[in-house]
């Protein structure tokens, strides 16, 4: 009886079968539908024993019908197949895996064997217990062996064709039930259902929408690029057909990366999806075909950050359904050769052309395929790289290289770019940086020595320099000595009139000179001793030889020897000091751990030894005496601007990384000696320094409290930079190996002058680049100083420009300019103050002038450049503050071509314009300065080797600086808008500002452009305020009181009249950050509200 039932259910079995085939022989479609429906069996566990039971049953069918695998595939559309795993050590031992395919979806091969070999090649902890996740899963083959072998907490695998995920799932339910549809369990008492998942993903799309975090990445993903690209533009469906849903499998289509060139943009696509899911730890195992070759398929991962380990290959045969005419096409158009072979045997490599070819006359072609295993070599960093690319930033993803031999390049130049792009991300604005240096830097620069050398340094004794030629060459214009000793290493970019004047007599030590001499001498201490001994001399700047650095012998003779005949000593230790955890000893460091540094001496240090660019420099000098440390930092504003922000932030990186895993004060301050006083009479400041530093306005800085200052005096655009500045600038960096016609801005900046002023160049123009305009001015200045000219300023431009004239000891001569024309110069003002001087040179500044905000028309400019043909003047054009006009009702743009070209032809030989510009304005890029001069060959050649010494823009910045200006000068992009954005928030800006200054009792001279603009506190003038925190008298506000009032009594920094040169007009800047524009006016009524 019993044996008749059961004969009668396996009929009935037999016959549920027999029906569902018959339903699966009509199409691919109806054999799907009949798949899903047994799906939906298996996932309602009150069905899923009797679905579980009837795929045996069918597989059983299968096996006593004698109906073969291809027979099945065939007729039925499917098939249902055992992977042997001979090698597995599974909890069961299991030898196979039972496996349902359709034509739809990749089908297990040599490439999906090959990929499982390599997997093999791990050790069982590499899996076990880890969140991993399969791309590109197929049927789900792999996804379901990774979790019976390794037993991992979860495996996801991720499929993009909906219908492999249906299969797979099914597949699932195959191998974690048995044949009677019970569970089989694991040595944990786990199944396969609670380590398996199977979800649709386009990529790793699924993990990123759910927030899982993966420790391994695995995948085998197509790497040729569909011969019909608009085929993989259709929406992927179930419905979709299945010729369509199998070339998901073979083929890819462009995902905008270099890498598309060879077939593997989706690979390169999930690697960067990878890097945002994986943990720091986390491995990603790929699968590469080799017929890129096997360079590429390194450089894929390499240049992304990981370490690739290259764990299988084997070859394989080129899958006949695959066609490679898509990779014929990338050789013809590139010179690239992919690489294929004839036959499995094959050594010598073909090209695609060559095998197609082959293939097409029947010939066999075949390709290696290799497992490689990539883990990232500073993981966090390189996520948050990544982080900031995906936002916004895809399109310099491609000019990222973080491929390195050298470890050490690697463990400084990712960790700069992570924080370079976090700085970029967090912050719409490069910050303002005293002169003196960024306070972060210089804490680092501090906290490095104190932690490493034991010397108790801080902030305040620091000064940043842009190089150390650029310290020492102010050291000496600030006390300026009738004679310098200077080691020999240390002349080579100084001055040549400083280094051939013969002029060594005596003078009393407190005089300056208007000639510095310079005598070289050897570096050796006992000769430099001799030498300081037998001429005396006011400064001496030396280094300290190599075999006597360890000790501080050497250093504490030139600190007596100087000391007695009151000697200012500069001391370089730049060859000395490492940027390393492990410094090497220095002898003038060990001397500051135990005793102060004397008021007559400063150390120096020029930081080069970075290990990836050879040319970016930072230098600072070291002082306990407050006062050298704030004239030190004058002669930065004075001379040079500023230093590069952000150089001063790449070595900042270095220090962070040196100093974050230190513990905070870990030792006590050690107990110092006092210095000893020199009893000889020191040089004091030239007397140009000290009448500079008395009688102009420079930066005002106040400590500890610089962040609750509001600055409206300084010459900078703090509105947020654009997304194509931000984009150039990490591309700067995130580039290796610039070449230099990548970083040739000459023809940018020939084109810019000419398209934006009419400003033509020639063969006979030279071109010098700077990081600020000043540095350059500067340096201009020596033409006119050497032939004993006068430099002419307009009243109302810029106070800096003619600070740093009189600091370098030109001849300035104010030309006076009135209230009815805005403060410009006129023809007829001009004509009576050029035509009795000999040799005149003239400031202009303009089109838009700063800091009135007025614009010279064409026609203005002309009258000017007129009157100074016939007067033989030397015209300096400075342009560094146009290029945010926004109030151009009637104005006409410039178009100085006719002008010029009529002037020269009929001037004075003497006559000629250069031209001075910075970027920042014209480009938006804030805090990332470059300037340049465009000036007449004659004048560099007069200045002998006065340029020799010129802090020039690095390298990247010179790379941002071409691209912006390609940009600008093609239309591409965005940028073009964003100029006109920042004109509009000026104007907005200009017009408050306005209405708040009248509102309280100022007298404002409208603005037409710039980020500046000048009233007069005309109902505040003779008024007396008093201060809560100043002495009990009352403060009379005049012009020579009212910054220093307004400072005190609000926090906001202007310039008054003594700065803009126009009495009793004071300056503000307004490309402030938005609320620190609003602080600005509600300072401003504050004030108002004070006096009252």
């Amino acid at each position: 009886m019993r044996m008749r039932m059961r004969m009668r259910m396996r009929e009935k079995a037999m016959e549920g079968v027999e029906e569902f085939l018959k339903e699966c022989k009509e199409s691919g479609d109806a054999a799907y539908s009949e798949l899903r429906s047994v799906l939906e069996k298996l996932e309602n566990p009150e069905t899923r024993v009797g679905a579980r039971i009837f795929l045996s049953n069918l597989q059983k069918y299968f096996d006593s019908a004698g109906v073969s695998s291809e027979d099945c595939f065939a007729t039925y559309h499917f098939r249902i197949n055992d992977i042997q795993l001979e090698h597995s050590s599974g909890f069961h031992q299991r030898k196979k895996l039972t496996m349902l395919v359709i034509p739809s979806i990749f089908m297990p091969e040599d490439w999906s064997f090959t990929f499982y070999e390599g997997l093999n090649r791990h050790p069982e902890s590499i899996y076990k217990d880890k969140i991993v996740a399969e791309l590109g899963c197929g049927n789900g083959w792999i996804t379901i062996a990774i979790a019976e072998k390794w037993s991992p907490s979860k495996v996801y695998g991720l499929d993009i064709n909906p219908r492999a995920i249906k299969v797979s799932w099914i597949n699932l339910y195959l191998n974690a039930l048995d044949e009677n549809g019970q569970p089989i369990y694991d040595g944990e008492k786990k199944t396969l259902l609670d380590r398996v998942e199977f979800h649709e993903s386009d990529l790793l799309a699924y993990c990123r929408d759910h927030n899982i975090v993966l420790e391994r990445i695995v995948g085998c993903i197509p790497q040729i690029l569909n011969p019909n690209p608009d085929a993989m533009t259709k929406m992927i469906t179930e419905n979709a057909s299945e010729e369509f849903l199998y070339s998901l499998s073979n083929y890819c289509a462009l995902q905008g990366f270099v890498e598309d060139q060879f077939g593997l943009g989706l690979i390169a696509r999930a690697v960067e999806e990878g890097i945002t899911v994986i943990k720091p730890t986390g491995i990603m195992i790929f699968n590469m075909g080799g017929r890129p070759g096997q360079a590429v398929c390194r450089r894929l991962f390499e240049r992304r950050g990981f370490r690739v380990n290259k764990i299988w290959q084997t070859k394989v045969i080129q899958a006949a359904d695959t066609d490679i005419s898509a990779l014929v096409e990338i050789e013809k158009n590139s010179p690239h050769r992919f690489e294929f072979f004839m036959g499995l045997t094959g050594d010598q490599s073909l090209c695609a052309r060559s095998a197609w070819a082959y293939g097409k006359a029947g010939g066999c072609i075949s390709h290696s395929i290799s497992v490689y295993s990539c883990q990232l070599r500073q993981p966090n960093q390189v996520k948050t790289v990544f982080e900031f690319l995906r936002d916004g930033f895809n399109e310099i993803n491609n000019s990222l290289d973080l491929s390195f031999d050298d470890d050490a390049v690697a463990d400084e130049k990712i960790p700069f770019l992570s924080y370079l792009a976090s700085a970029l991300k967090e912050h719409s604005y490069l910050p303002f940086e005293p002169p003196a240096g960024s306070r972060r830097f210089r804490d680092l620069v501090a906290g490095f020595i104190k932690t490493y050398h034991h010397v108790p340094l801080t902030s305040k004794n620091v000064v940043v320099f842009p190089s150390r030629t650029a310290a020492i060459e102010n050291a000496l214009r600030l006390f300026s000595p009738n004679l310098a000793i200077v080691d020999e290493h240390l002349t080579r970019d100084l001055p040549r009139q400083w280094m051939t004047s013969l002029a060594i007599e005596k003078k009393n030590c407190s005089e300056d000179s208007d000639v510095v001499t310079v005598i070289e001498a050897p570096r050796q201490s006992d000769l430099m001793v001799e030498l300081i001994k037998k001429l005396k001399p006011q400064v001496v700047v030396t280094g300290i030889a190599s075999f006597e650095a360890v000790t501080s012998a050497a250093f504490e003779n030139l600190l007596n020897v100087t000391r007695e005949i009151g000697s200012r000593l500069f001391v370089d230790i730049s060859d000395h000091f490492e940027l390393s955890s492990l410094p090497i000893s220095n002898g003038v460091l060990k001397y500051l751990a135990a005793n102060t540094l004397p008021s007559h001496a400063a150390i120096v240090c020029g930081l080069l030894k970075n290990q990836v660019y050879a040319d970016l420099e930072v230098a600072f000098v070291i002082s306990e005496d407050e006062t050298i440390f704030q004239a030190l930092a004058r002669t930065v504003e004075l001379l040079e601007g500023n230093t590069s922000l952000i150089s001063q932030n790449y070595y900042g990186c270095l220090f962070n990384e040196l100093l974050s895993f230190q513990l905070a004060d870990r030792h006590p301050a050690p107990m110092r000696e006092c210095a000893k006083k020199s009893s000889t009479e020191l040089i004091g400041f030239a007397s140009s320094a000290i009448s500079v530093f008395n009688n102009s306005e420079l930066s005002i800085s106040v400590g500890d409290n610089e962040s609750s200052l509001i600055h409206m005096d300084v010459d900078r655009s703090f509105l947020s930079l654009p997304l194509p500045v931000k984009a150039a600038i990490f591309e700067s960096f995130a580039r290796q190996n610039l070449s230099e016609s990548e970083t040739d801005v000459t023809n940018g900046i020939r084109k810019f002058i000419n398209i934006r002023y009419g400003f033509q160049t020639n063969n006979r123009t030279e071109f010098l680049y700077s990081d600020y305009s000043l540095g350059l001015f500067n340096k201009l200045l020596l033409s006119c100083i050497q032939e004993s000219g006068t430099f002419f300023f307009p009243a109302g431009c810029n106070g800096n420009y003619i600070a740093a004239a009189k600091f370098m000891k030109a001849d300035v001569v104010y030309i006076p300019t009135q209230a009815d024309v805005g403060f410009k110069l006129t023809a007829d003002v001009l004509t009576k103050a050029l035509e009795s001087v000999k040799n005149p040179w003239l400031y202009v500044s303009g089109p838009t002038i700063n800091p009135t905000g007025l614009l010279y028309s064409n026609k203005e400019m002309e009258d000017i450049l007129s009157v100074c043909a016939r007067c033989g003047a030397r015209v300096l054009i400075d342009t560094s503050f146009s290029g945010l006009e926004y109030n151009i009702a009637n104005w006409d743009t410039w178009n100085l071509e006719p002008t010029l070209a009529k002037l020269y032809s009929s001037a004075t030989s003497t006559f000629c314009v250069s031209m001075l510009g910075n970027l920042s304005s014209e480009m938006l890029t804030g805090g990332l300065t470059f300037a340049f001069l465009a000036m007449d060959q004659s004048l560099f050649a007069e200045t002998t080797n006065g340029f020799a010494g010129l802090t020039k823009p690095h390298s990247t910045t010179r790379y941002a600086v071409k691209k912006l200006l390609a940009r600008a000068e093609h239309g591409v992009g965005d940028l073009s808008e964003f100029v006109a954005e920042h004109k509009s928030i000026l104007k907005n800006r200009s017009q408050r500002l306005t209405e708040a200054l009248q509102n309280s009792g100022w007298e404002v001279l409208p603005s037409q452009g710039g980020v500046s603009m000048v009233a007069r506190p005309s109902g505040y003038l003779g008024k007396h305020v008093k201060l809560e925190d100043a002495a009990s008298k009352k403060i009379e506000l005049a012009d020579s009181t009212i910054r220093e009032t307004m400072l005190t009594a609000t926090g906001l920094c202007i310039n008054s009249g003594l700065w803009t040169g126009i009495p009793g007009y004071c300056r503000f800047t307004i490309a402030l950050q938005e609320d620190e524009f609003e602080q600005a006016l509600d300072r401003i009524k504050k004030f108002k509200d004070l006096i009252a």
